[in-house]
Formats: C-alpha cells, sequence, structure tokens
C-alpha cells in the first residue's frame, strides 16, 4: 500500500464524520442530464449563489456503500491533480435517496461522441487525445491506483477539437497489488489474462451470443479466481481505444482463445516478437505497394525481415503497429506503460491510401457518431 492509498482510507473514514444533509434544489439549479449508468445519473447544474457551472454526480443510496462513494469523491478531489484528470470541487452531500459530489463539467460531451463508425476521427486530434490520456494514467499509476476502466464514455471533451480532454468516472480505480476476483467479459477491452475467469460467476458476454451461452450453460461455473490489480490492464484498454479512434471500429470483437481476429494479431504478435525482427519504426512510411509485397511473401522473407501484419493493422505505419504491439502485448508483465507510449507521438500512425480514404469519408459525414455496438455493458460489477 503507498503512502496515498493508505491516506484515501483515511480521508474516507474523516469525511464520513462530516458527511451533511443538504437539498440540491435549494443550493443549485439543475440544467440538464450529462449521463447516466448504474452507478446513477450526472446533472450539469449552476451553483444558485456564485453561478458556477458544475456537474453533480447522484448515487443512489439503496445501491451505494458510503465507503464506496466517499472513496470516488475522495480520490477525485485529493489525488486528480493533473489536468486530464476530472476533479471535484469539494462539494459533497447526502439527500434521503441518494449521495452527491459536485466535480468539474465538461461541456462538450465524451469521445463516444465524436468517434464516427467505421471512420473514427482525424489522427492529429487522436494524438492529442493519446497524449494526455498517457499523462494522466501516469499520474494515478505514480500514486498507486489503476483505472480500470478507460473507455470512450470515461473521456470527457473540454473542447470541440479534444486539444484538452479528461479521464474521468473513478469508480472502478483499486490500489495496486489489491486481491479482486478475477472478470472476463466479452470485449476488445478485456484482458487477454482475463480469459483464465470464462465461464465463472463473476464474467458475463455479450447478449447476441446466444449459441455459446447455450453451451456454457450445461457446464458447471468455474471456481472464482482472484488475481492482483496491475497498471498493465489500463495499458491494454489505452491500446484498444486508440484504434477505436483511428477506425471508428475494434480489431476484435472479444479477448478470446477462439475469436479468429484475435487469433490473427496473436500470430502476428508472436512472429514479430523476436528481437532480429526489430524494425525502424521512425523510417520512412511504406508505400501501399511494399505493404503488400511483405505480406504476399512473408513466409518466404528472412528472419530479419517483417512479418506479413494482421489483416485488420494493415492500415497503419510501422511506428503504429508498433506502439499497438508494445501496448497489446499479451503478456501483462512485459506489456508497454502509458508513459513509454508517449515516444510513438509525432509521426504517421495511418497508411497515405488510408488516410486519403478516411479524409474524403468524413467530409461525407455531417453528423456525430460513435461506436454503438461495442459500447461496454454499464455495470458490470466488481472486476
Amino acid at each position: 500500500m503507498t503512502a496515498a492509498t493508505k491516506l484515501l482510507d483515511e480521508m474516507c473514514h474523516l469525511t464520513a464524520q462530516s458527511l451533511t444533509a443538504m437539498d440540491t434544489s435549494e443550493h443549485f439549479r439543475v440544467l440538464k442530464l450529462l449521463g447516466e449508468g448504474s452507478y446513477g445519473k450526472v446533472m450539469l447544474a449552476v451553483h444558485r449563489k456564485r453561478g458556477t457551472p458544475m456537474a453533480l454526480k447522484f448515487f443512489p443510496r439503496e445501491s451505494t456503500s458510503l465507503f464506496s462513494f466517499l472513496r470516488e469523491y475522495n480520490l477525485s478531489l485529493s489525488f486528480c491533480t493533473h489536468p486530464s484528470l476530472t476533479r471535484a470541487l469539494g462539494i459533497a452531500y447526502s439527500t434521503p435517496s441518494h449521495y452527491v459530489f459536485a466535480q468539474q463539467a465538461s461541456l462538450f460531451g465524451d469521445l463516444y461522441d465524436v468517434i464516427l463508425p467505421e471512420v473514427g476521427m482525424e489522427e492529429d486530434s487522436c494524438q492529442r487525445v493519446v497524449s494526455q490520456l498517457c499523462g494522466a494514467l501516469s499520474h494515478l499509476h505514480s500514486l498507486g491506483f489503476v483505472h480500470r476502466d478507460l473507455k470512450p464514455e470515461n473521456v470527457f471533451l473540454c473542447d470541440s477539437a479534444c486539444r484538452w480532454v479528461k479521464l474521468g468516472d473513478f469508480g472502478m480505480v483499486k490500489a495496486r497489488g489489491t486481491k479482486v476476483p478475477e472478470v472476463w467479459y466479452s470485449s476488445p477491452y478485456c484482458t487477454p489474462e482475463a480469459e483464465i475467469a470464462r465461464g465463472n460467476e463473476d464474467s458475463w458476454k455479450s447478449t447476441d451470443d446466444g449459441v455459446r451461452e447455450e453451451e456454457e450453460k450445461k457446464k458447471e461455473k468455474k471456481t472464482r479466481v482472484w488475481v492482483s490489480v496491475e497498471p498493465s490492464t489500463d495499458s491494454w484498454a489505452l491500446g484498444i481505444l486508440t484504434y477505436a479512434m483511428l477506425t471508428g471500429s475494434h480489431p476484435w470483437a472479444e479477448t478470446a482463445s477462439d475469436c479468429h481476429s484475435y487469433l490473427k494479431y496473436r500470430e502476428w504478435f508472436d512472429r514479430a516478437e523476436g528481437p532480429e525482427d526489430e524494425l525502424d519504426v521512425w523510417a520512412e512510411p511504406q508505400t501501399e505497394s511494399t505493404h503488400d509485397a511483405i505480406d504476399l511473401n512473408g513466409p518466404e522473407l528472412g528472419k530479419k525481415d517483417r512479418p506479413p501484419t494482421a489483416p485488420q493493422f494493415v492500415c497503419f505505419t510501422p511506428l503504429a503497429c508498433s506502439f499497438f504491439q508494445s501496448l497489446l502485448d499479451p503478456r501483462p508483465q512485459l506489456r508497454g506503460q502509458p508513459e513509454d507510449a508517449l515516444s510513438y507521438l509525432g509521426g504517421d500512425w495511418m497508411m497515405e491510401k488510408e488516410r486519403v480514404r478516411l479524409e474524403e469519408e468524413r467530409k461525407k459525414s455531417r453528423g456525430k457518431g460513435a461506436i454503438r455496438n461495442m459500447k461496454e455493458m454499464e455495470g458490470r460489477g466488481e472486476r
């Protein structure tokens, strides 16, 4: 336990004794709903006396423990001092039905709203977001905390061009080293090491997985698996999120040993991991014809040549491929850290032909969209 995680526990015990009861309408003018989920809801409000805009986060008392509420509040208030972390404003109270705290309001929605399906967002904007998230995650990790729920819905925009974003929603945060039940869930954001818990009582799968679900019902539930919370979980999620930002899709439907797309990636990763296969990632980007030639001739290339790229990654430059292979390393102990990812920023990530295609698609798209087909299931419980 780090000094920060120990201090957080002490703060929770202290604030539990001073939490006051308040009438929301007496002190705030509630304007509109900003978001909601299994945790509760977030409302945009204005302080009646000061005129300050803020977001009020409401947690139903019947489904929220006082300690978990105070833990999220105190973490956001005292430890989220990085500019790309959403910070609480020092206002916490209770009503007969809810626990409530105030936090900084992000008035431009979240990242989920600006990712166009099958198109993504502009590469420059994506790299700006990645840079800020690397800083936010590194800050949390340095204090001994792991976010454990990085996804587009939890990245909030302070402007329409993603020049300033904030990572929020700290309800899943745990101290590094905490023992928790492992959870496998049907999503690319789920790490490969979580598959050991697949089929046990803590896991869930997508609702459209009918055939496999029937098969699983015939099997006995596996024993609960306890694992240590580690920052490598956030690194994996950052890699998947970056892919989603660039393409408007996901590299595979679920991180599982029977998912064809994921297996294609594993084959590519396993063949490319050797030291003799390392590339100069800052070399001049390849042309499309060179890229195709490598894929066609892969099996006959020498050991020092690059193995065929997984199909879902052929649109990326060698620099971007190295970025993804660092964060999406199937081996958690060797997975790249957010601060390591900063070294891949600044160069081209998309192949020229793909960049032109995406620019044309964006011109056709006037409305905002999001990758709705892979939205994370709300309230999947403790991981």
